[in-house]
């Protein structure tokens, strides 16, 4: 702060008072710039350097200097305080800023001058045109929300009243605004309103409880209440209205008015009308089919086939007419009682011991005899469970059954059941007697054809031996003559006879012959063990448990023992796959191949052809023989398995083979399939399980694949 003109009196002083001062300030006198403080340059942009030139009215803009300068001039002639004065404050960067100015006149040592002071409203104009552009969106908020609403001031004054609540009501916002009656825009009479209780911080709840009227504090809002109420006035139908009342608040948390929203809940007053009048309808309709249900069921207790007890303890609460009847019990107005069952100390024990699984909510099932009031005995049959299982106290029903004729009758069938078993045990026997036949037979027909295959080797063999006896014969006689005359080398007649002898034996035949004589002999041997292996492989004498086998060994077995069998009526052809070793009995079902190539071979009137096939699907192996034989008919196909039947002629078969064959199979788990067409031929299949048939006990293995 410098002197711009003269020194007055305490300069120093003044200078430090102005600069003390926090808004801008500047000394006048005539218009001419006495003293300025820092505030006011860094308002103006000023600098030391350039304040000395610039005065109150060069800061300001041209339209409002004028002005100021009368005003400078009454304040320094005139009464001294003139109003103060709005103007606009010229900055350096070119821009406006909106001031307001206070001149006043002071008086030192003789002299005076003007102080102003300047109070910049930037900011505040700032804010007051933020607030007034707010308040004009709140108040389009409000009076645009598609839900009612009015609101009040401490005064319950209507401060808002929106287009939507001018709507619903039926008043205009230009009769209600201003006004503190709100009341007549719901009630015909004045009535206070839950908003201004609000705002004169009187409770709601207590207050209009005394009236009937039912108001709750809002779960949503703090501080606001909730009721409903039924307005006759609003739409000549009258209207149901929810209103919210919530307090407004200032930022000390003052309660200065009160907002209101408002919901016409007509609509949903009526749906719920009509749900309550639905509802109660099918209440009634329910309740009569209840008592209805009640009746049949009450109808269906008494008439029940059983006796049914509903007891609760040792109490027994309802008993129908079969338990009456169960017990030879004759007056039916007479209540039941537990000594009506005359138990024993013995059958009482039992059935406590029984009925404990009640009390773990299970139901109980128990056999026992009991005497009825004639002294007979009956064997009862008792079934109880628990009314409800999560009420023990609910008590408990009881359904009994005579059932001392089942039980007779049950006896009867077990006597007889026992005689049936061994009528079935003889059955057993005499069906195994005939399946032995049946096997017997087979293997009668089989040794025959072995027979005459082991006679053809054995045959030649046989007349090999033989001409092999006079070889050696004739070499032994040729060694005794070359001994002898080794002994007596001069003997001419034993040289005579030696070359007698030579010429007689044919050496050099014999050692053509006789190789070929032993090789076949050798040969003749060997078919014959052969036959004698695949008899010992067909019927596995030494394997009678059960093995994994190989299936085409077994056919390839099976085939060479019926040999004799086919090789006259059929050409035999192989398509064997290779398949996994196969749990099973081999023997058994070697003689199930035999009974399907043999009858194969019988199908076969005149040449014909029979093919072995196998193959492997999965968990199972199957086995195929085909033939070109006579094929069956439908009628002949659907019986093929049963026992005793036969299409042979008498004498030529037992009608068991296939019986046989089909039990066999079922015995290893499998199945067999028979596909047959008449003057073509026919085919079976036997499928069966890899790993032989499912553990007993164990659920049985899914069936074979389809037969493609």
């Amino acid at each position: 702060m410098s002197d711009l003109s003269h020194p007055w009196q305490d300069e120093v002083l003044q200078a430090e008072m102005l600069q003390a001062i926090a808004v801008p300030a500047w000394l006048h006198r005539e218009g001419q710039p006495l003293l300025a403080n820092t505030a006011l340059m860094r308002l103006g942009g000023l600098t030391p350097e350039t304040m000395p030139g610039a005065s109150h009215l060069t800061m300001l803009v041209p339209s409002d200097r004028d002005t100021l300068q009368a005003a400078t001039h009454e304040c320094l002639h005139g009464s001294g305080e003139p109003p103060a004065q709005w103007t606009r404050l010229l900055t350096p960067d070119g821009s406006e800023r909106p001031v307001e100015l206070t001149l006043r006149r002071i008086s030192a040592g003789g002299r005076t001058a003007v102080l102003v002071s300047c109070v910049d409203h930037s900011d505040f104009l700032h804010v007051q045109n933020m607030l007034q552009s707010m308040s004009g969106l709140l108040r389009q908020i409000v009076d645009g929300a598609p839900t009612a609403s009015f609101v009040i001031d401490r005064n319950r004054r209507i401060t808002h009243w929106n287009t939507a609540c001018a709507h619903l009501t039926g008043c205009s916002a230009e009769t209600m605004i201003g006004s503190t009656e709100a009341w007549r825009a719901f009630f015909e009479e004045p009535r206070q309103l839950v908003a201004e209780m609000i705002v004169d911080g009187v409770d709601p709840v207590a207050t209009l409880a005394a009236n009937g009227t039912q108001v709750i504090p809002s779960t949503l809002i703090s501080g606001a209440y909730e009721t409903e109420a039924w307005f006759p006035k609003l739409a000549p139908e009258g209207r149901w209205l929810n209103f919210t009342s919530a307090p407004l608040r200032d930022q000390d948390q003052m309660v200065v008015g009160a907002i209101v929203t408002l919901q016409d809940v007509s609509q949903r007053r009526r749906t719920e009308a009509e749900l309550t009048r639905r509802l109660e309808r099918m209440v009634e309709e329910r309740s009569a089919e209840i008592a209805a249900s009640a009746r049949v069921m009450d109808a269906f207790i008494d008439h029940a086939p059983i006796g049914v007890v509903l007891s609760d303890g040792i109490k027994i609460r309802r008993s129908n007419r079969k338990v009456r009847e169960i017990l030879g019990l004759v007056q039916e107005d007479e209540a039941i009682t537990a000594h009506d069952f005359h138990l024993g100390e013995n059958e009482i024990a039992e059935l406590m011991r029984q009925s404990t699984v009640l009390r773990e909510g299970r139901a109980m099932h128990h056999e026992m005899w009991m005497r009825n009031a004639d002294g007979r005995l009956l064997w009862v049959q008792i079934d109880a469970h628990r009314v409800d299982a999560d009420r023990p106290d609910a008590g408990i029903w009881w359904m009994l059954q005579d059932r001392t004729e089942i039980r007779s009758a049950q006896e009867e069938l077990r006597s007889r059941f026992e005689q049936l078993q061994a009528t079935h045990q003889k059955l057993e026997q005499t069906q195994n007697q005939l399946l032995q036949s049946d096997k017997m037979a087979s293997i009668g027909q089989l040794a025959a054809g072995v027979a005459h295959e082991i006679n053809n080797p054995v045959g030649f063999v046989s007349s090999n031996l033989h001409t092999l006896r006079q070889y050696v014969d004739s070499l032994l006689g040729l060694v005794d003559a070359h001994q002898a005359l080794r002994a007596a080398p001069d003997d001419a007649p034993l040289r005579a006879q030696l070359q007698r002898i030579e010429k007689a034996v044919e050496l050099d035949y014999l050692k053509e012959d006789l190789p070929q004589l032993m090789d076949e002999s050798a040969d003749g041997l060997a078919r014959v063990r052969k036959i004698v292996q695949d008899l010992k492989d067909f019927s596995r004498v030494d394997q009678a448990d059960w093995q994994q086998a190989d299936l085409n060994a077994g056919l390839e077995s099976t085939l060479n023992v019926v040999r004799h069998e086919v090789k006259y009526k059929a050409d035999v052809v192989r398509q064997l796959a290779t398949l996994p070793l196969v749990t099973c009995l081999a023997g058994q079902l070697n003689q199930v191949f035999m009974n399907l190539i043999v009858n194969a071979s019988h199908a076969i009137a005149e040449r014909g052809v029979i093919t072995l096939s196998t193959g492997v699907q999965g968990a199972w192996a199957w086995v195929q023989v085909d033939d070109t034989g006579c094929g069956m008919s439908e009628e002949v196909r659907r019986r093929i398995f049963e026992p005793f039947f036969t299409t042979k002629d008498v004498g030529k078969g037992t009608g068991l083979g296939l019986s046989l064959t089909f039990s066999i199979v079922q015995r290893h788990g499998g199945s067999i399939e028979v596909r047959s067409t008449v003057g073509v031929g026919s085919s079976f299949r036997v499928w069966v399980p890899v790993a032989g048939p499912a553990p007993e006990g164990s659920p049985p293995l899914e069936g074979p694949p389809t037969w493609t």
